[in-house]
């Protein structure tokens, strides 16, 4: 099992002014401690429960490239972007350049997209659930042409693309990753099913039946389901002197069980580095072997 840093609140003691050396020193501590990936949300607001609507919040691959300049190992991806906040042709442009700016680092995490008042708060296309799977699917289908190498059209229901063509293309072969998250069982596990080398799922009692769902869609699609990479959500609490670190491990032991590869961890108070330095000597080795 690997563990990731997921970060989704930039709220910090100093604020927008000391707020680029905060999260360079988290970045920074955070490969120190040999996790594995880095992650951040795709929205421009806030959302609960990490906090008020007004709190500060980066915009995702903007800020990804920040963490790619402050890091050298991790890999790096949002959980994930929604679908509608930029058109496929120039997504798969900005992870492509992630990619190649990050030396191979970059995966591509999407979702269908939910958060309308957002959305609306700041003008963003937002077309109702059924529209937004829909494009979805061809987002994905866009994004593995344009890493093809194939520069032909693209013709869909919701995009046109008169040539796929995207130079310079990934360093990683044969393509970044896509993780789709969500557990939407007729859709969104289909999806993944079909297209994705990942899932990222919320932990709690539903997540073994999802996983059968995934299963039997990938039986379905004549997929293998054991290359598909398992990826959970869940909160880091280890205490600030590592008091809680056992339940972490057990937490983290009940999703090895089931099968899940990586979690992804909000990390409690982690500006002050030394929840992530626990991580590092506490459960990133511990984990390793499961």
């Amino acid at each position: 099992m690997k563990i990731a840093v997921h970060l989704p609140r930039f709220t910090y003691p100093g604020g927008p002014p000391t707020l680029a050396q905060d999260l360079a020193r988290i970045a920074a501590a955070a490969e120190t401690a040999g996790v594995s990936r880095l992650s951040v949300m795709d929205h421009v607001w806030q959302i609960g429960p990490h906090g008020p609507v007004e709190q500060e919040m980066l915009e995702a691959y903007t800020t990804l490239g920040f963490l790619a300049a402050h890091t050298s190992r991790v890999e790096l991806l949002t959980l994930v972007t929604g679908v509608t906040y930029r058109d496929p042709g120039l997504l798969t442009k900005m992870v492509s350049t992630l990619d190649v700016l990050s030396d191979g680092r970059a995966m591509l995490g999407i979702g269908a997209a939910w958060n309308e008042e957002e959305s609306r708060g700041l003008g963003l296309f937002f077309p109702p659930t059924a529209e937004r799977f829909e494009r979805l699917e061809e987002t994905l289908q866009i994004a593995l042409q344009m890493w093809s190498g194939e520069e032909g059209p693209y013709d869909g229901k919701h995009y046109r693309l008169s040539r796929t063509l995207n130079s310079p293309q990934p360093l990683r072969k044969p393509h970044p990753p896509i993780l789709i998250g969500g557990g939407g069982e007729k859709k969104t596990l289909l999806l993944v099913a079909r297209y994705a080398q990942a899932c990222n799922l919320f932990s709690g009692p539903e997540l073994a039946h999802k996983l059968d769902v995934l299963r039997e869609h990938c039986e379905r699609e004549g997929r293998d389901y054991d290359e598909i990479e398992k990826t959970v959500v869940l909160p880091f609490d280890v205490g600030r002197d590592g008091e809680r670190v056992g339940q972490t491990l057990n937490d983290l032991r009940g999703l090895a069980d089931l099968g899940v590869h990586v979690a992804h961890g909000r990390v409690e108070n982690v500006q002050d580095i030394r929840p992530l330095e626990i991580l590092g000597e506490k459960v990133v080795p511990v984990v390793a072997d499961w």
